[in-house]
């Protein structure tokens, strides 16, 4: 075994006894001078090799085949939602390490509904790009009652953390998105995350990152490159022939938000349209617009340019939104992946040009996969697909015959926020009633609703009194004594909610179910060499396996195995 080269990078001076030396830190040759994580919001893994035909080259097809390809990535936690993928990605853990349960989860210590990354101490460096109420598509934001940001409510380290502690802050460490969770989860507790605001139709940060934006945002901004999409349309790139889903471009089933339309083209209208910079992300134009920053900060920041390791994580969103919208089997996500695809092919090239792809080290995965439209099983004969109505949870007759059995008036259950419903703990206290009886009497009957497949409180998750099956398993891998519900809910396959608050959708994701929890996960550049992997891995086995390439530490709640394939380089 040969001994590897070094090269040496002076990064500071120390004194001792009245002399300076300086400090070098010992950077491998081998090693990347770039870590480019990137991550598809929704991207389920059979998508890609589906939709093959609408690739070109130099995009998913350079990394499916010149790259480590892992065709059968799964979580293993219950709730596949953004900030739970995203983070279970930077820190190679699962929620019940890394705290972020869901989306949303009600802080009982504040009495109030908490979104994920949500910190009032940090406030938006933009005045007035805090979240629209009225043109915001996504509920969790409106649940907020803060502009501020920050990754504070993450628990555990991130691999971007500790990169920047191995090498005494001198790695460079950013991460972009279109959502502000899919940026300030990837860039841990140490990097700086930018986020697109619809208010503004800027990227935007927090007093978290910065005290001012640095001149290359602010002249970023200021060219203000979302006014390009003012009276212009999402359009097919190719004719209807060329498509899989060419004579279904209009479903009854597909959702049509703020007149954007159930067919082609989807208008984006006038920028002075309150729904403007919405329409954006609900199309391509949103990852082109994160593509773009994402590049100018590549070069402004001078990443990948001297012999310490920097890290660009950049989540493209749209793939999430159109799923939501318009369904996985559906015109508008196979256009939706061709032109990601050409992103993808687009950010890949200026990395080589800028860094070189031997130099370095990608890493693509998802945060979580997505469901099928119920419409669209229907049509291919599977009857047993719906929605499911949580708003009447309390009123139905199985509920009241508890609450007359345990002498209550009030509204036994408070709320459902996914995946867990809370209980009325003062009314259950002020009744003298035992919470975790009462827990498992509501979970019992909540059993025999149709479409319900589980139902486990948080008293059996808390003494782990539950049979070991997979699903239990996944349920305890979810849940966090201080942040998780009274009982967690899990539908059957093919069962959804389509209404967040007051917002209809076609799809919505966040079960344990294969189709939410399969994603792809594929490792290219820096000198590896194309394999195709079919046994099962996780994504919690990227960061640790990161951690083992540029010999940093693991970080602190990682459970991921090491990739060999990747490792052996």
């Amino acid at each position: 075994m040969g001994i590897n080269k070094i090269c040496t990078v002076s990064i500071q001076g120390m004194m001792l006894a009245g002399f300076w030396f300086a400090v070098t830190p010992v950077v491998a040759e081998e090693q990347p001078k770039l870590v480019l994580q990137i991550t598809i919001d929704a991207l389920r893994g059979d998508l890609p090799e589906r939709f093959y035909h609408m690739l070109g080259e130099g995009g998913f097809r350079y990394l499916m085949e010149e790259g480590v390809f892992y065709t059968s990535a799964h979580y293993q936690h219950a709730n596949t939602e953004t900030i739970v993928g995203h983070t279970s990605l930077a820190t190679g853990t699962v929620p019940a390490a890394h705290g972020m349960v869901g989306n949303v989860w009600f802080d009982r210590t504040q009495d109030r509904l908490a979104y994920n990354i949500e910190d009032s101490r940090y406030h938006l460096l933009t005045a007035g790009a805090d979240v629209d109420k009225k043109t915001e598509i996504d509920p969790t934001q409106k649940m907020a009652r803060s502009d501020g940001r920050s990754p504070d409510n993450i628990l555990t380290s991130t691999f971007s953390d500790e990169l920047a502690v191995h090498f005494a802050g001198q790695s460079k460490i950013f991460a972009v998105s279109v959502k502000d969770r899919g940026a300030v989860s990837m860039a841990g507790h140490a990097g700086k995350a930018f986020w697109f605001s619809k208010q503004s139709g800027e990227f935007v940060t927090s007093t978290y990152y910065y005290e001012q934006y640095p001149d290359w945002v602010d002249e970023w901004n200021a060219g203000k490159p979302a006014l390009g999409y003012s009276g212009k349309a999402w359009e097919l790139t190719h004719p209807l022939s060329a498509y899989l889903f060419g004579a279904a471009d209009e479903r009854d089933y597909e959702a049509d938000i703020a007149g954007f339309g159930r067919s082609f083209p989807h208008h984006y209208g006038k920028a002075d349209n309150k729904y403007f910079t919405t329409k954006l992300t609900l199309s391509p134009a949103g990852d082109e617009l994160t593509l773009n920053f994402a590049k100018t900060l590549l070069d402004k920041e001078q990443l990948g340019q001297d012999g310490v390791p920097d890290y660009l994580a950049v989540s493209f969103s749209s793939t999430d939104y159109v799923g939501h919208i318009f369904g996985a089997s559906s015109l508008e996500i196979e256009d939706n992946l061709g032109r990601l695809d050409r992103t993808l092919a687009d950010l890949l090239a200026y990395v080589d040009k800028k860094v070189g792809l031997d130099n370095t080290l990608i890493v693509l995965s998802a945060d979580h996969g997505q469901p099928e439209v119920p419409g669209h099983l229907h049509e291919r004969g599977i009857k047993k697909a719906h929605y499911f109505d949580t708003e009447n949870l309390d009123k139905t007759p199985a509920i009241a015959a508890l609450k007359k059995q345990f002498g209550i008036g009030e509204e036994l259950i408070e709320a459902y926020f996914h995946p867990y419903i809370y209980l009325n703990r003062e009314l259950i206290q002020s009744k003298g009633l035992d919470r975790a009886h009462v827990e498992k009497a509501v979970a019992a009957e909540l059993l025999k609703f149709d479409g319900v497949a589980y139902a486990v409180s948080s008293s059996a998750l808390s003494t782990n009194s539950l049979p070991d099956n997979l699903m239990t398993r996944s349920i305890l891998r979810n849940f966090h004594p201080k942040r998780s519900g009274d009982i967690y809910l899990v539908f059957e396959p093919n069962v959804f909610i389509n209404d967040f608050d007051g917002l209809m959708v076609a799809s919505t994701h966040g079960s344990p179910w294969r189709y939410d929890t399969y994603v792809p996960m594929i490792f290219a550049g820096a000198g590896l060499k194309a394999a195709k992997v079919d046994r099962e891995v996780t994504p919690y086995d990227i960061a640790p396996t990161l951690s083992a390439w540029l010999k940093v530490k693991p970080p602190s709640g990682a459970v991921g195995s090491l990739l060999t394939e990747v490792l052996k380089k």
